[in-house]
């Protein structure tokens, strides 16, 4: 059954850092690219990172220079280091993963996801 389960969410003041991790089990672990989804305030879902088996990685606009994206060698949890937070950071954080190759923060490419994790940035 493949699985992935976030944790690490919180609430932090402004300029805080918070690790995201996503525990990866089952077919999931055969998952070519991973990424970090967001739910905004807005009730938007916009893509904030992915990387890929191969290295590759990608950052939305406001994740570059901020956030990072990265999984342990042996490739059973992904992470989302996130530095310099701001309240607009707020929201739930998914991670997704498909088995097509290239990074990508579209949401229709992924075929897992797990629940997400809440964050909360306080000004």
């Amino acid at each position: 059954e493949e699985q992935l389960v976030e944790s690490g969410g919180g609430s932090v003041q402004a300029g805080g850092s918070l690790r995201l991790s996503c525990a990866i089990s089952g077919a999931t672990n055969l998952a070519v690219c991973m990424a970090w989804f967001r739910r905004n305030a807005g009730n938007e879902r916009e893509g904030v990172a992915s990387t890929c088996s191969d290295g590759r990685t990608t950052y939305a606009h406001f994740a570059s220079g901020r956030f990072s994206i990265s999984k342990d060698n042996a490739g059973n949890t992904l992470y989302l280091q996130m530095n310099g937070l701001a309240p607009e950071d707020a929201g739930m954080y998914y991670c997704a993963a498909k088995q097509t190759w290239s990074p990508s923060l579209t949401s229709s490419f992924y075929d897992s996801w797990g629940q997400g994790a809440q964050v909360t940035v306080s000004s």
